[in-house]
């Protein structure tokens, strides 16, 4: 009995925020990967995803309740149908990937300027930069023109999905800003 007191005390009680965060990117950019990795503390053996994951990923007194939709061609044109009330975004990108690189930029492009996510602070996670020809933070943040974004504050974060390296920097950021810090 006390066992159910304490717990609906906890949750009335609780200084928890929550946030609905999207995880974007192209496929096989490492969201998926990264998303576990955030949640679970482990890498996972992923497929593909078609349609959406969701995990509770929690940073200190935040809880970020993280939407990792499919970065398929086909399902990209769905992402502006999960953006209402969303608080922040992470987009990630292959930083090894020169295959793809122009139609990452034309979709972090698209995502900037929906209107839907106006004002949503925006963490780039710069995946695979450890990587031979891994490109650095600084060379994709010139590619995706980031000095010229106006309407968001961002963040780019060189991250390794399967080692866990920089995620944790960056989800410190990303909460912070959420929280008007």
């Amino acid at each position: 009995m006390g066992s159910v007191f304490s717990s609906l005390f906890s949750k009335l009680f609780s200084k928890e925020d929550e946030f609905k965060i999207l995880l974007l990117g192209l496929q096989n950019s490492g969201k998926t990967t990264i998303l576990y990795r955030l949640a679970l503390g482990e890498v996972v053996v992923t497929q593909p995803t078609i349609g959406s994951n969701v995990e509770e990923v929690s940073s200190k007194n935040v809880k970020l309740q993280v939407w990792d939709l499919g970065g398929q061609e086909n399902l990209r044109s769905a992402w502006d149908s999960y953006y209402s009330n969303t608080n922040g975004v992470i987009y990630v990108v292959d930083s090894s990937d020169d295959s793809n690189a122009l139609v990452s930029q034309l979709e972090f492009f698209n995502l900037i300027m929906n209107p839907g996510l106006k004002g949503a602070p925006i963490l780039i996670f710069a995946n695979k930069f450890d990587l031979e020809g891994g490109k650095s933070k600084l060379e994709i943040s010139e590619h995706l023109k980031l000095h010229e974004i106006k309407e968001h504050e961002w963040n780019i974060q060189e991250c390794c999905a399967l080692t866990g390296e920089g995620l944790e920097e960056g989800i410190e950021w990303l909460t912070k800003k959420l929280e008007g810090e």
